[in-house]
């Protein structure tokens, strides 16, 4: 396991922060340190913008100043410190696709980058010499004297440890006119500087002495933007069960991210395309930063070509461990210092928030988020698809630019995608026939409201599913429910998700909450009653707490009560078993037994499940840390489903083991010896470890909750994501502390 660096805590990882007001944003900016007092005043009162007065200084004919979106990306570690990036873009996903990227990069070490001087090169183009070759060889024989005269045009350059370093002569033949040129390249360490206009002049400066040498005449002095002595070079590392997305083993991301990048590398039509996203992240960092993005890009294309045919700039490949390697090479040639860099306000507060790099370090935090660019597309390609979350994203920006009302947005959003015309006059339209309606999804103010719990297993998880006992406890009011009638068909609403839309036929056989909703109402025989259905979870999805579970049974009793069905406990936890099952494949029955149920309880699944409650004699005081991966409980139950069948008596052994392990943990919590029941949830991670369950994000929540005083801490649930659960009877506020430090979000509460 990779450690975080210890000041990573204060910087890029802020947890929630694309929840958080614009204000409190800022505050946590300025809490962390990466906002000076002065910063905070000027982002606080919008003065940070370019004003129109210093607007037309810098080009002519100036009537405005055009505004772009100003956003951060968070979780970057880079050659091993924490980065926040500034990014200035107008589409949507990137932000948020670059900060997804670098925190799953961050979990196996982040990115290394390394980037070349700063380079800068001149070209002085000569013609009508009577001899051209001899006019080459002149000019590399007099190199010191023409460097020694571009030098001493830019002495404080040279001071800084930069200046001319070097020339090279080329031969061409000009195609109209046959013209022999020879150009003269002059390679100049521009240092922190852009350096354009100190290129360009030393250029103008050594043009008479080129000329002088050679009898020829200068045509062209001009910097070249094909920087390709300028470059950076990117590299991360992905371990293959960090790349599985719901519904995608991590192999198979691999496998997919590979291909298409092959493609990319084969096909200048792919390519392209390939290359524009790279540039979606690099561009945004150059605006932000004050960088000329059209010489990036420029360089970029050309280098992209330079064995003759376009290709892409990046390569992933697989190593000999199966992780996903991803590089990128391609021409930086970026500046922190001079120029609109000192004219611009939000220019100077993106350098604070970068840390104030040179412009070598820069070009290397641009080229990590252009490979975490590449890799956030090729992993949405290669899984559910780009379009999905584009056109969602789309359709949401459309409807801010109809200024659609805040009550009728998330419809308007539905209606755009549902219609495939996302224009702002169709964003007017649905939104003004919305409007002469009553919502036909409203849920009435006066629905009572249904709960149910979640779930934590304090041991016991895998063996539980080939008959052996779990330790299971309940999360309080992990998901709210509520139904009132509707004019038509059945809606579902849940906004915290993000979700509002209309249940999609039977036959499309739908996935997560509207396929859970699907089979309860299938099994009660209320699929073509008219009501909408308002679910208010407060778990997060997929992370081992019992979310789809406690989703059924909360939506079961709002349903029971609404229609008067008059449904048992038993009955619940019937219906909500078999969603568990729909959703889970080999689903243990603890999640929605102790989501019916509510109480700590040791569960059996043998011939016939059962339960029985579990009083603790001393209250539990559990934290539990929620990562960032989804927890692929199907996947690895399969997995180890298909070990034990591989070999029965050693995955047995294991199980038998846990089962021990769980009984000693019932008595310990009967008695009240905590420090017990922790050490036994200990040694029951070590066994889910060696199922092969836990992940590299896991056991470092595993390791902060032990190390700031927890007396057991293990994964929870499934795996392969997900959470940890841990007991901390004497540091609970210093382990829930610790963990949100490291970026993680937490739970925190009692069992009586």
């Amino acid at each position: 396991m990779i450690s975080e660096p210890a000041e990573a805590s204060s910087t890029s990882r802020i947890p929630n922060f694309f929840r958080m007001p614009i204000q409190a944003r800022i505050t946590a900016l300025h809490e962390r340190g990466l906002l000076t007092d002065a910063d905070l005043r000027l982002l606080e009162s919008g003065d940070h913008t370019l004003k129109r007065h210093v607007a037309d200084k810098m080009i002519e004919n100036v009537v405005g100043v055009l505004g772009l979106p100003l956003g951060l990306g968070l979780n970057f570690l880079i050659n091993g410190r924490d980065y926040v990036v500034p990014l200035s873009v107008e589409e949507p996903s990137i932000v948020a696709g670059l900060s997804g990227a670098a925190r799953t990069a961050r979990l196996s070490g982040g990115f290394d980058a390394a980037a070349t001087d700063p380079i800068l090169i001149g070209q002085v183009q000569l013609v009508d010499a009577a001899d051209p070759d001899r006019a080459a060889e002149t000019l590399l024989a007099h190199k010191q004297d023409i460097l020694d005269l571009a030098n001493s045009l830019h002495l404080r350059m040279v001071a800084r440890g930069g200046g001319a370093r070097d020339l090279e002569v080329f031969r061409h033949h000009a195609p109209e006119d046959g013209r022999e040129m020879t150009v003269l390249h002059l390679l100049v360490d521009t240092r922190d500087a852009m350096g354009a206009n100190l290129v360009n002049g030393m250029c103008e400066g050594i043009a008479p002495l080129v000329e002088s040498l050679t009898g020829g005449k200068v045509f062209l002095r001009i910097l070249s933007n094909l920087t390709d002595r300028a470059l950076v070079r990117a590299s991360v590392r992905i371990p293959v069960e960090n790349l599985a997305a719901k519904g995608f083993e991590g192999a198979a991301v691999r496998d997919g991210i590979i291909l298409a990048n092959d493609l990319a590398r084969v096909d200048p039509y792919r390519a392209a395309t390939h290359n524009k996203g790279i540039m979606n992240g690099v561009d945004a960092v150059a605006i932000a930063t004050g960088n000329d993005f059209r010489a990036i890009e420029a360089a970029a294309h050309a280098y992209a070509a330079r064995d003759g045919r376009y290709r892409g700039l990046t390569r992933w490949t697989r190593n000999s461990d199966g992780d996903l390697v991803g590089e990128l090479d391609m021409p930086m040639k970026v500046g922190t210092v001079g120029g609109s860099l000192e004219t611009n306000p939000t220019v100077r507060i993106n350098h604070r928030l970068l840390g104030s790099p040179g412009a070598t370090e820069l070009a290397g935090v641009m080229g990590a988020v252009g490979l975490a660019q590449n890799y956030a597309a090729l992993r949405a390609l290669t899984t559910a698809g780009i379009q999905q979350n584009h056109m969602t994203l789309h359709a949401r920006s459309v409807a801010s630019a109809a200024e659609v009302p805040e009550g009728l947005f998330e419809r308007v959003v539905e209606g755009l995608i549902e219609s495939g015309e996302i224009k702002v006059w169709k964003a007017r339209e649905l939104a003004e026939a919305i409007g002469r309606e009553p919502r036909a999804g409203a849920v009435a103010d006066d629905a009572p409201t249904s709960s149910a719990c979640g779930k934590v297993i304090l041991l016991g998880e895998h063996a539980v599913v080939y008959g052996r006992s779990a330790l299971a406890a309940p999360i309080p009011l992990a998901v709210e429910a509520r139904i009132s009638e509707a004019r038509e068909g059945v809606h579902i609403s849940i906004p915290r998700w993000g979700l509002e839309q209309r249940m999609p036929p039977a036959d499309r056989h739908p996935d997560g909450a509207p396929g859970i909703l699907a089979t309860l109402l299938r099994r009660l025989e209320l699929a073509d009653r008219a009501m909408t259905i308002e679910i208010v979870p407060h778990v997060p999805r997929a992370m081992g707490l019992g979310g789809s579970a406690s989703l059924a049974v909360a939506v079961l009793r709002a349903l029971d009560a609404h229609y008067a069905l008059g449904l048992a406990d038993e009955e619940i936890n019937a219906h909500a078993f078999q969603c568990e099952q729909a959703a889970h494949g080999r689903a243990s029955g603890v999640d929605n037994t102790v989501a019916t149920y509510g109480t700590p309880l040791l569960y059996r699944n043998r011939e016939t499940p059962a339960f029985e409650t579990v009083p603790a004699a001393r209250c539990l005081p559990l934290v539990i840390g929620i990562g960032s991966q989804a927890s692929l409980t199907a996947h690895t139950v399969r997995r180890v489903h298909a070990a034990w069948k591989d070999r029965p008596a050693r995955y047995d052994a294991i199980f038998d083991q846990i089962e021990s392990l769980t009984h000693a943990a019932v008595e310990a919590m009967r008695n009240g010896f905590l420090d017990d029941l922790g050490e036994l949830m200990n040694l029951c991670h070590g066994h889910l470890n060696a199922l092969q369950v836990s992940t590299p994000e896991l056991e470092q929540m595993v390791h902060i909750a032990r190390t700031n005083g927890a007396v057991g801490a293990k994964l929870t649930g499934g795996g392969g994501g997900g959470s940890i659960v841990a007991l901390a009877p004497r540091a609970r506020d210093r382990v829930g502390d610790a963990l949100q430090a490291a970026g993680f979000e937490t739970l925190s509460f009692d069992i009586e």
